[in-house]
């Protein structure tokens, strides 16, 4: 039985709303369905020809080699996004780092100082023309917050002092309630395709920047309230957020962090002291819920849609997209900003015409590429863990290649390549999981389409950046499923199979992959002990479906044997790649619960559970459980985007 529904696109999400300067910008799109059976190179994701030209004292070379362009973004050093780095003196450095009071965190304001800014400084609904931003304070009505739960991970980017998180003031400053000195408060306006369809200008409706600080090694960080109060972009919401959402948005920023997926981070969370009403299930029956504010921390919150609604507004505004991508290379690739001219790395398209790219030439190519290439690392990434993200609209796509905006997220539980935890999403099932890869590449032919209207780049580099997102997610994807199943080298056969398999069977996908690493590469096991590892994980087969999966792992075990590496070696670096516990729906709804009664310690002891993911953590084996029967019920598995 093969379960091929849910794994081919819709024609009408692909590019259904694309415009461009050119009809020429209408590539042959790869299909990126999830189910491995069909992850073949696509004809439109050839193998590439790297052609290197270098000028010298030795005179000019040349080299060709089928290569993934992946060695593009090496040769360019490439900016890393990990926060844990440590700093050039190592753990002596570390020791004599300086931590900061709040007073003297070092505040930068590049986006307000080199951006156009709007003229307004009022909050009231309206359309925001010609600028990146309008200058905004905090508006959120606060009665005693208290502080719930802090990162101190973050803290340690931002070389703040843990002490400061028991400042009593602290609640005040994070709340919105107090201004931070220093802070220079704004809304970033954006707009994006919502579910496939232009919606025009959104931006920043309730999330207000602070600013950006900049540690000891020059990394920017920038620190933004969410539900913070009303500003022009809220349309017609009240720009506050409720505890519930929040406690979702603080644990799996962090809980992504420390999986090692990149995403934007949170350093607190406070409870407003107030009440914030809500129609949770859109349907007529709104209730009070406590108001709370989490501090998001990224080095950047640009987004697709960042570029998309000035490019929307047509020739007038089409400058402030080249400014936005001069921002954006200058203080986020600045690799590429300094790029050696005297080098050429220009790749073949594989058309028939034998087009080449030239990445040098035109730093805009050059960093579209790379942002295509963030992006569908990303995605895979998600594909690998079981992550599903919910609400992939263009505006919620970050510029950086992060995992943004966390709304009706979800891991997966029994595995069905057809989940979304998005109660909005179920009619089309536009965001499931199986359709994350061919949204990503959808949303980067937007995102291709406005540098393209801009003249940042032309119709043959639009269509490479997105042939490169195709090659760059399938090389990832099948390089994590390799890892995943401990194989020496990617077996499409084997992997297929599998989750076929775990399909039919609704097998948890956390689970599976942390007992797999507990089969022996062993012959000569009895059949009827061959499936003794997975006992705990294969619960309620028939016979017909024991067979398949015996000869399933028949076949896994033939493969491993040619390894030449230990069970106990395998085991190790299996269980370095799949987590013992991931963020589940119904980890969240408990913490929740007991957050509404004042009781914060379940936030905090999930916090602490999921910074080490990969860890067995003796006496924490309830949190990796399967869900309870009450987790399957609505708001609690599967959530609106009402928050």
């Amino acid at each position: 039985m093969l379960l091929l529904p849910h794994f081919s696109t819709k024609p009408h999400l692909l590019f259904s709303s694309l415009s461009s300067s050119s009809s020429s910008l209408r590539p042959r799109l790869p299909k990126f369905p999830f189910y491995p059976a069909y992850f073949t190179k696509s004809p439109s994701c050839p193998s590439i020809a790297c052609h290197v030209s270098t000028t010298g004292g030795g005179g000019a070379a040349q080299m060709e080699s089928s290569a993934s362009v992946d060695s593009v973004t090496h040769d360019l050093k490439n900016q890393r996004l990990d926060t844990e780095t440590e700093t050039d003196g190592g753990d002596e450095s570390k020791m004599t780092k300086k931590l900061k009071a709040l007073e003297d965190l070092n505040w930068d304001h590049s986006f307000v100082r080199e951006l156009p800014g709007d003229p307004r400084t009022d909050s009231i609904p309206r359309e925001v023309l010609h600028a990146c931003y309008t200058k905004v304070s905090p508006s959120a009505e606060v009665e005693n917050p208290q502080l719930v739960a802090w990162s101190e991970s973050v803290a340690d980017s931002l070389e703040l002092d843990p002490k400061e998180f028991e400042r009593p003031d602290f609640p005040l400053f994070f709340s919105g309630a107090t201004p931070l000195a220093g802070a220079v408060p704004y809304a970033q306006c954006y707009g994006g395709h919502q579910f496939g369809m232009w919606a025009g200008q959104l931006g920043d409706g309730r999330a207000i920047t602070l600013g950006e600080i900049l540690n000891l090694k020059s990394e920017r960080w920038e620190l933004q309230l969410k539900g913070a109060g009303k500003t022009p972009y809220s349309r017609f919401a009240d720009g506050l957020a409720v505890l519930r959402s929040s406690i979702r948005e603080f644990l799996c920023s962090e809980a992504m962090h420390f999986l090692g997926i990149p995403t934007t981070r949170a350093l607190c969370l406070v409870t407003t002291g107030k009440f914030v009403t809500r129609d949770m299930f859109y349907d007529g029956n709104p209730k009070e819920e406590p108001g709370a504010i989490v501090c998001r921390v990224a080095q950047s919150f640009l987004r697709f849609g960042s570029y998309q609604i000035h490019a929307s507004r047509g020739q007038e505004d089409l400058d402030i997209v080249r400014t936005l991508a001069d921002y954006a290379i200058r203080h986020h690739f600045r690799h590429i900003e300094n790029m050696n001219k005297s080098e050429s790395l220009s790749f073949s398209t594989g058309d028939e015409d034998h087009s080449v790219v030239d990445l040098t030439s035109n730093k805009y190519a050059a960093w579209a590429v790379e942002v295509a290439e963030r992006t569908a690392s990303l995605v895979a990434q998600w594909q690998g863990v079981g992550f599903t993200h919910g609400v992939l609209n263009t505006d919620n796509m970050s510029i950086l290649g992060l995992t943004i905006d966390y709304g009706p997220f979800g891991f997966l539980d029994a595995f069905d390549p057809s989940f979304t935890p998005n109660t909005t999403d179920l009619p089309g099932r536009r965001y499931c999981f199986a359709n994350q890869p061919d949204i990503g590449l959808w949303n980067i032919a937007q995102f291709s389409t406005t540098l393209a209207a801009a003249k940042l780049i032309d119709d043959k580099e639009a269509n490479y950046v997105m042939e490169r997102y195709g090659t760059k997610f399938m090389d990832e994807y099948q390089a994590i499923m390799t890892k995943k199943l401990g194989l020496p080298k990617y077996n499409k056969q084997i992997i297929s199979k599998l989750l076929n398999n775990m399909a039919v069977d609704k097998v948890d996908y956390t689970n599976f992959f942390r007992a797999l690493s507990n089969v022996k590469a062993d012959p000569s096991i009895p059949e009827d002990e061959l499936l003794v590892p997975l006992k705990a994980v294969l619960l309620d087969i028939g016979k017909e479906r024991k067979e398949a999966w015996i000869s399933w792992v028949l076949s896994y075990i033939q493969e491993l044997l040619s390894s030449g590496i230990s069970d106990e070696e395998r085991k190790a670096l299996m269980n370095s790649v799949n987590p013992k516990y991931v963020l589940r729906n119904y980890l969240c709804q408990s913490a929740i619960d007991a957050a509404e009664l004042g009781d914060f310690g379940e936030v905090r002891r999930l916090l602490k559970l999921m910074e080490r993911p990969y860890d067995e953590q003796p006496g924490m084996e309830k949190y990796a459980r399967l869900p309870p029967a009450w987790a399957y019920r609505p708001g609690v598995c599967m959530l609106s985007c009402s928050s």
